[in-house]
């Protein structure tokens, strides 16, 4: 017995010298905030230190040193296509976010080295950007924190805050170059055997004005698969665009005789939205005649009546829908539209 307990007490040290760490809280818990713009996905990864009733600013963070803007290791900004800020665009990639303070406006740095500890191994030769930022009051926070405020398809304004700060941050994004370049991407993978997938992107391009002429290659893909009445009506808008008014209505022409009665009528409620009501009725009244037992083609052409200001026209073709249609809660809404037009 006193020779195992020999062989213990020698063995033991070793043992405990390799004991595993025990998981426990962090002082300053790891986060992580992402945001979409378009079709740009950024993300924060960083450290959340508290106030602790410390002073920050000046104090815990000095003032004119180079920060680490978080806890612990680099506070890391990752972008999924190319994103501007200050005036200098980042290639899509992570970036270390560090920054300097002042009582006045701060330099906010993004450096090529996303791995470090904290900014004790930042060197300025590695800065990819340099920006001013302005410091502005705000709630208190106990817990530094990322925030992505104000999203738009153009853009968003990363903040940090904390104590009471916030600090501004504009990122810019080329959204319409971004779809344009992820268009071309996804159109060499299977989308590109369905006439769909390419009037799509042609119809992307001409809704937002850009990139028309590889947009007029894409369209004439979509047609050599299969001609649809999509496809005909925007290689139509894009000739139009082109000043080949003629050749255009001759598309719209033979876009129509093949048309079914829901493109139809899909087309006649986006003419509606953008107030071409002529236009619309047109649709809708070929609808009526191409369809004469459908009580959706009458409801469509009383909607657009009605909102031309037509009621005793609009009234006489919900009347017809009304004779037509057979699920009751359609019914009971169609009545309620003829009340209406008393």
């Amino acid at each position: 017995m006193r020779g195992t307990a020999l062989v213990f007490l020698a063995v033991a040290p070793a043992l405990f010298a390799q004991a595993p760490a025990l998981t426990l809280p962090e002082a300053s818990p790891r986060a992580h905030v992402s945001q979409k713009v378009g079709l740009t996905d950024m993300n924060v990864t960083y450290n959340r230190p508290a106030v602790k009733g410390r002073k920050v600013w000046g104090g815990l963070v000095p003032y004119g040193q180079v920060w680490r803007a978080g806890a612990n290791e680099n506070t890391v900004v990752s972008f999924s296509t190319p994103v501007t800020v200050g005036g200098t665009t980042l290639p899509a990639g992570r970036y270390g976010l560090h920054m300097v303070p002042t009582a006045t406006d701060w330099t906010v740095i993004f450096s090529a080295q996303s791995h470090g500890w904290g900014s004790y191994s930042y060197d300025p030769k590695e800065d990819l950007a340099r920006v001013k930022a302005t410091p502005v009051p705000t709630e208190p926070t106990e817990r530094l924190a990322y925030t992505f405020d104000d999203p738009s398809e153009k853009g968003v304004t990363l903040s940090l805050r904390w104590e009471q700060l916030r600090v501004p941050i504009p990122l810019e994004v080329d959204t319409r170059a971004a779809v344009v370049a992820s268009l071309r991407e996804q159109l060499k993978g299977l989308h590109q055997f369905f006439p769909e997938s390419w009037s799509g992107a042609a119809g992307w391009c001409l809704r937002n004005d850009v990139n028309l002429e590889e947009a007029r290659t894409w369209i004439d893909r979509s047609l050599a698969l299969r001609e649809t009445f999509a496809g005909l009506r925007i290689k139509a808008a894009l000739l139009e665009k082109a000043g080949d008014a003629k050749g255009a209505e001759a598309l719209r022409a033979k876009a129509l005789g093949i048309a079914t009665e829901a493109e139809v009528n899909q087309q006649g409620y986006a003419l509606l939205a953008q107030n071409k009501m002529d236009e619309a009725l047109v649709l809708f009244q070929k609808n009526v005649k191409d369809h004469p037992d459908s009580w959706n083609a009458y409801d469509s052409l009383a909607e657009a009546l009605a909102k031309k200001g037509d009621k005793a026209q609009a009234a006489a073709n919900y009347r017809k829908a009304l004779e037509r249609v057979k699920q009751e809660d359609q019914r009971a809404r169609i009545r309620t539209e003829l009340d209406k037009l008393k």
